[in-house]
């Protein structure tokens, strides 16, 4: 009888729903605007959340391209009307100038203060310029490099940080998603307070503070998941990329996917089509998964203390990065399978009953995920703990004494030019340089561990930088976890997989460490305050 009437109620629970949040946001516009609450709310985020649920009411009834379609008609009667216009030999010429033009302007208009010094905004603009040569020089097939795809993906790399870094509207939309984070910190917490008591969460460990709310986290993307909410967001996320940037459905899926369910489940998002992927294509799908972080690690970094506006921004900032360095260094050369969809397949296989059944596997995945990271980290910071008293011994006997030489220090000097083409302060490049080379050999991990740790002395600048330089899974162990997934997805493509995969590994990391240049071209005092 209950089922029967819920069949019957089912297509008017989005319109009630609906209805209750209009009345929501409507109260909430008059107590703000009219009667002037004066106590911390504003208008802008519960105006984001009311359209974000108001958009998806909508779509259960109206295709997109109901939406799209006036939107395509201005585009291409304004923009693509005067681009056609032009002439064809001068397309790239234009588009070239107009993005250095865009970087020029942003970083080197706003006034000097203190650290923000243009000559150090310079250095950080000749660190990617640098970046970018190298893997012209280095790419697979120079004349095949999609320019279209290259300008505008670091064009909206740049423009993405400057709405973050340079306005307040940016500045309020991804605080309120790093404030909604900090959240889900606090509901993990009650559910360790029930397992022990009111004490435990608030104990300075690692254990108790980071490994439950990434278990929370999955749990709550498996919901999401089964429900269809995560695959609509994506979707319509990575149709933006697929229309800007020209890249096929799969790679606009992946890049799209990855910030919010990490490197091995995107790729499992477009699991039937793994097996008929080009080379290039994979090598996308990987360097995706090197460029950024995942959610569920996002709101373990927020637990150790480390920037959520930061973190979250680099993690936006690296699909467009992603998209355009990987077409650099591997472009593409053959006909692909997805070039004319955007499409999130429907796994059948894993799918669950219902729900709770999603939450439970949620849970049970998250708890894995978990395990994997704590005996991870305990291996390998006992492995460089090792491999420190091997050196320190063998350096005692070149009277290195006063500094003992150790893993950290050698990575320290060899990335120290890594380092200064970020644009870091003087001060703080062998310390930013042994961060860079501790993430990269080991993982973020215990980079941001170095990063958080009290002793870590750094000017403001050099630790926005060297959070943005980290903010990536392209490390050792990530690489050999990417391999296991995609040839487990599809055995017969192993061998291409590792053959791409070290290429994808560098592009990935320089992906991470080129929002990591424009975030140091981008920085101000009123950004440090801010942060």
């Amino acid at each position: 009888m209950a089922y029967r009437w819920y069949r019957k109620a089912r297509p008017f629970i989005p319109i009630v729903v609906w209805l209750v949040f209009t009345a929501w946001w409507i109260y909430g516009l008059v107590t703000v605007v009219v009667w002037k609450r004066s106590d911390g709310f504003s208008w802008l985020k519960p105006f984001l959340f009311y359209l974000a649920v108001t958009i998806r009411v909508l779509t259960l009834w109206v295709p997109m391209a109901f939406f799209w379609k006036p939107v395509r008609w201005v585009w291409d009667h304004t923009v693509f009307k005067g681009y056609e216009m032009t002439p064809k030999k001068l397309h790239r010429p234009i588009a070239a100038v107009v993005t250095i033009a865009v970087f020029l302007i942003g970083s080197m208009v706003p006034e000097e203060t203190g650290e923000n010094t243009r000559a150090s905004r310079a250095i950080s603009m000749f660190g990617l310029v640098v970046m970018l040569a190298g893997l012209y020089a280095t790419s697979r097939n120079r004349s095949a490099i999609p320019w279209h795809t290259v300008i505008g993906g670091m064009l909206s790399q740049f423009i993405i940080a400057v709405f973050v870094l340079r306005t307040q509207v940016g500045y309020d939309i991804f605080a309120f998603i790093s404030e909604m984070a900090r959240t889900l910190l606090g509901f993990a917490a009650q559910g360790v307070t029930f397992l022990t008591d009111d004490t435990v969460p608030k104990l300075p460990w690692f254990f108790t503070g980071v490994i439950p709310p990434i278990i929370f986290f999955v749990a709550l993307v498996s919901l999401l998941y089964h429900s269809g909410i995560l695959q609509w967001f994506i979707v319509r996320f990575a149709h933006f990329f697929y229309w800007t940037l020209r890249v096929s459905g799969a790679e606009a899926v992946v890049a799209a996917a990855t910030p919010f369910i990490g490197q091995g489940e995107s790729a499992m998002l477009i699991r039937p089509f793994i097996p008929h992927l080009t080379q290039a294509e994979l090598h996308q799908v990987m360097c995706c998964g090197f460029a950024t972080i995942a959610g569920s690690v996002l709101i373990s970094y927020i637990q150790m203390g480390l920037n959520p506006q930061v973190l979250v921004s680099s993690c936006i900032m690296s699909i467009p990065a992603s998209l355009a360095i990987s077409k650099m260094r591997f472009p593409e050369e053959e006909e692909t399978l997805t070039s004319g969809r955007v499409v999130v397949p429907d796994d059948d296989e894993h799918k669950a009953a219902n729900a709770l059944h999603a939450f439970a596997n949620g849970a049970w995945l998250g708890l894995k995920i978990a395990g994997m990271i704590v005996s991870t980290l305990l291996c390998i910071i006992a492995f460089v703990g090792l491999i420190n008293g091997f050196l320190g011994w063998w350096g005692t006997y070149w009277n290195i004494i006063e500094t003992p030489l150790s893993l950290q220090l050698i990575l320290g000097y060899l990335l120290y030019p890594v380092a200064w083409l970020l644009g870091v302060p003087n001060q703080d490049l062998r310390t930013v340089g042994e961060i860079i080379g501790i993430k990269i050999i080991t993982n973020e991990f215990v980079a941001f561990d170095t990063l958080s740790d009290p002793e870590t002395v750094l000017t403001t600048r050099g630790r926005i930088i060297a959070t943005y330089a980290c903010c990536g899974f392209g490390n050792i162990g990530s690489l050999g976890n990417q391999i296991g997934v995609l040839s487990q997805i599809a055995p017969g493509r192993a061998g291409d997989v590792s053959r791409v995969a070290v290429s994808a590994l560098v592009a990935g990391v320089i992906a991470t460490l080129s929002s990591a240049s424009i975030a140091g071209m981008l920085y101000t005092d009123a950004i440090a305050q801010n942060v």
